[in-house]
């Protein structure tokens, strides 16, 4: 998985402007060889998990991201229901809060994960 700036808002502000998330929905991007494998289709509410925690957000079935990797755009605002599961689509949901050891930076940008149809 890796994290990308979407054009309906600024890391999270205006994320609560539903006028923004109208004209750039909040959904990240799979190929269509990874999703035909996993039988999710264009629209479809999935789950995104890992060892750190889990998301259901919607698919958008598209090549413009190479197979075996996601884009799930950053900024979202974490909802927590009551299993546990963030229907917010927030991606830190699924990244590690530990600063690289290198420059003490943000290392999430690079996560493994898996996807299944919620």
């Amino acid at each position: 998985m890796t994290g990308y700036h979407d054009k309906g808002h600024a890391h999270s502000s205006y994320f609560n402007i539903a006028m923004l998330r109208e004209a750039v929905p909040h959904q990240y991007w799979i190929n269509p060889i990874d999703a035909s494998a996993r039988g999710i289709q264009d629209g479809d509410i999935t789950e995104i998990f890992n060892d750190r925690g889990r998301m259901h957000i919607k698919a958008k079935v598209t090549e413009r991201v190479l197979p075996g990797v996601i884009a799930v755009p950053q900024g979202a605002w974490r909802e927590v229901n009551e299993e546990g599961v963030d229907i917010g689509g927030c991606i830190n949901t699924l990244t590690t809060q530990q600063p690289s050891a290198l420059v003490k930076g943000n290392p999430q940008h690079t996560n493994l994960v898996d996807v299944k149809r919620a």
